[in-house]
């Protein structure tokens, strides 16, 4: 049987496809009134893409926020949409769920992101970001010199390290280490 190409889709056959289709998660996620005022951890799992048990997750460390029915379930305001999909683009480019949390809480309850939010917080995060690409690139040159050398020993190879002289300088991978 022919396999479909493409992220999500790659493991799957038609078959299978046609079959998750057919299923209650997927009719779920399509019958979800575009006037709802609050989703429950199922809806905002199907519509995010993250799992409910990522949400519940951010929950606990304070990065989204839920009311509880008298039946004590959860439920989410519509702007939890935009702020999952805010913590998930910011941990994509390496931001840590600490530094998410800490921008997160300027953000009024129950209120989605602005594009002048997400540009206040790429701003915040830039030296960052910045710096981390820099060390990225200074390892990747790093892995490249040793690779072409073939020894793949970094306390012996003369190369990068002649005289193991990185070793008199403290434990630890001391060139990919700032400072």
């Amino acid at each position: 049987m022919r396999r479909i190409t493409g992220p999500i889709w790659a493991r799957m056959t038609m078959l299978e496809l046609k079959h998750w289709f057919k299923s209650s998660n997927v009719a779920a996620m399509t019958s979800l009134s575009p006037d709802a005022d609050a989703l429950t951890i199922g809806e905002l799992a199907d519509r995010s893409g993250v799992p409910a048990s990522a949400l519940r997750f951010y929950e606990r460390q304070g990065l989204i926020r839920s009311r509880r029915t008298s039946g004590n379930q959860r439920r989410y305001s519509r702007a939890t949409l935009r702020q999952v999909a805010f913590i998930r683009a910011s941990q994509n480019v390496g931001i840590p769920l600490s530094d998410i949390g800490g921008v997160l809480e300027f953000l009024p309850a129950d209120t989605a992101p602005t594009q002048e939010f997400w540009e206040r917080a790429s701003a915040c995060w830039k030296d960052m970001l910045n710096a981390r690409i820099k060390q990225m690139e200074r390892m990747r040159d790093l892995f490249t010199e040793c690779i072409g050398c073939g020894c793949l020993s970094f306390d012996q190879c003369a190369l990068i390290n002649p005289g193991d002289k990185l070793g008199k300088q403290g434990p630890g991978p001391r060139r990919l280490i700032p400072g």
